[in-house]
């Protein structure tokens, strides 16, 4: 039987269903990182987060990167 935790983000405090028993279908399934982007948020949570939250945080390591880093320089 495939395991499934409600669990609530702990960045917005949304409830959501964890499916770690069956990833495939889990609300975190196909959102890819990068290893530093893995780095940003497990540097800042340490439990999972919903899906918005995890979109919302790529996208703002992303804008972060291109804002101070040019070609791995600080601008």
């Amino acid at each position: 039987m495939c395991k499934h935790e409600q669990k609530t983000c702990p960045r917005c405090q949304t409830p959501f269903e964890c499916k770690v028993g069956d990833v495939m279908h889990c609300q975190c399934y196909g959102i890819n990182f990068t290893t530093d982007e893995k780095s940003f948020i497990e540097e800042r949570y340490t439990d999972c987060l919903c899906r918005n939250c995890l979109l919302e945080l790529k996208q703002k390591y992303t804008l972060f990167k291109e804002k101070y880093f040019i070609n791995g320089n600080t601008r």
